[in-house]
């Protein structure tokens, strides 16, 4: 009895942090007009509207750079070039695209990356809403000490609070939630034990939103 009333109190809590990550995520849309920072970053998603924002920022001067990353590696640069805004100009001179990454994971590490060579401290983060909190945990942990303001991309299926009641919204919000909540464990994991027992954790989440997937 007392396992079951247990079972049911974690369930509640889950179930409260599910509406609370919910309303998080509407709370990043509209986006402010940031503050100017060193660089702008946009990891890429389901479509272009991602990189577009990002450009928009760019051109108005919110950073000196702009990184793309997790860009498709069978896109040529010419391609993305054509259904991006912005002037030819500014894409040639102040816009980096990254191939290697393939989660978010890859992703913050990427960013890393290009944040340290330029020897940048602040950088305006560009994604979806629903994906925003996960990356700004990938980031700092992989560009500690690096100032990040987050720009958040509007799903506009997401924004109905009502986002519960539909199949596909609910699965969307419960699945990054997750991957959320996992993120959250594993750098928690990373400063009691370190780095492997982190990893560990890591890979079965990924193993786990595999399946979840398919």
């Amino acid at each position: 009895m007392r396992f079951l009333a247990l079972l049911a109190i974690l369930a509640l809590v889950w179930l409260v942090g599910l509406f609370a990550f919910a309303d998080r995520v509407r709370s990043y849309t509209p986006a402010e007009d940031p503050a100017p920072a060193d660089g702008i970053v946009a990891l890429t998603g389901p479509s272009s509207a991602r990189v577009d924002a990002a450009i928009r920022l760019l051109e108005n001067g919110k950073g000196d750079r702009l990184l793309i990353s997790g860009v498709n590696r069978q896109v040529r640069p010419a391609e993305l070039k054509a259904v991006t805004p912005g002037s030819s100009r500014l894409f040639a001179c102040c816009v980096d695209l990254g191939f290697e990454a393939e989660n978010t994971m890859g992703n913050a590490r990427e960013i890393g990356r290009w944040a340290r060579s330029h020897g940048y401290n602040s950088l305006i983060v560009v994604t979806s809403d629903y994906h925003m909190a996960r990356s700004l945990v990938e980031i700092r942990s992989a560009l500690p000490g690096v100032e990040l303001t987050p720009y958040a991309v509007k799903t506009p299926a997401l924004d109905d609070r009502g986002w519960w009641r539909v199949a596909v919204t609910a699965r969307r919000m419960t699945l990054e939630y997750m991957k959320y909540l996992t993120v959250m464990v594993r750098e928690g994991v990373r400063r009691v034990s370190g780095d492997r027992s982190a990893d560990a954790v890591q890979g079965v989440a990924e193993e786990a939103a595999k399946k979840a997937r398919e």
